[in-house]
């Protein structure tokens, strides 16, 4: 089994920091979808069913090769500034 399957929950907002819950990593696909049937009606899952998604990925896969880099981007109302992270060979956008 080289394969796995990610499941998140995600939902996104206009004003604030997006919710992002790792819900778990499954064998099959179908493990990833009886999870969801079990959690879909529980608390906030059931106001926001669109919110799950299935991602399969390859075991042993390094997605970040390169490192980080912190950059700040426009300000939230109450905020001075948001800062969030970005891979490190991306541009500093910052100068």
């Amino acid at each position: 089994m080289d394969t796995v399957y990610d499941l998140w929950f995600i939902r996104e907002y206009e004003e604030r920091e997006d919710t992002q819950l790792h819900i778990g990593i499954y064998a099959s696909e179908e493990a990833a979808r009886e999870a969801v049937r079990q959690l879909r009606d529980k608390p906030g899952f059931k106001d926001y069913p669109e919110g799950f998604d299935i991602v399969s990925t390859k075991l042993g896969l390094t997605g970040w090769l390169d490192g980080f880099i912190t950059n700040f981007g426009p300000p939230p109302k109450d905020f001075k500034a948001e800062a969030f992270d970005l891979p490190a060979w991306l541009p500093n956008l910052e100068a």
